[in-house]
């Protein structure tokens, strides 16, 4: 029997407030080293997507955030240089006050829609944001 090859499944989380100002992190790694990118991560064994999700937006922002609904999935082979990563992506709140690089990211700012195109954005983090704030501003 020969060896499959399998996708990793990864999360990204759109964390905002009610002015659709969103978090993102400056990554402290390659890819993208200092580009900015959704906080997020890969999904453990044995853990389920959104408790990943939750974990990822502590561990990166430090910030405690409750989901809010899932924006999308989003699977294109080529979106990781690594290897083929499908991420699931989240809106959520929480307290941006306790906002605080951690972990993979060597700084994090807040952001409005209009900043996106001053700024180097990793993966095709442009477009889960706007599939993000198009999903909240229905």
């Amino acid at each position: 029997m020969g060896k499959y090859k399998n996708p990793s499944v990864t999360t990204d989380i759109f964390i905002f407030d009610d002015d659709l100002n969103f978090i993102l992190i400056k990554r402290k790694n390659d890819p993208y080293k200092d580009f900015w990118a959704l906080p997020g991560g890969f999904v453990d064994y044995n853990e389920c997507v959104e408790d990943a999700a939750v974990r990822e937006a502590l561990e990166e922002t430090s910030i405690k955030v409750e989901l809010k609904h899932l924006v999308g999935v989003y699977s294109d082979p080529n979106r990781d240089p690594r290897r083929h990563t499908i991420s699931i992506a989240y809106a959520a709140k929480g307290n941006m006050e306790e906002m605080k690089a951690a972990d993979d990211a060597c700084d994090i700012n807040i952001f409005s829609k209009k900043d996106l195109e001053k700024i180097n954005l990793a993966f095709d983090h442009e477009k889960i944001i706007n599939d993000c704030l198009n999903s909240i501003s229905r």
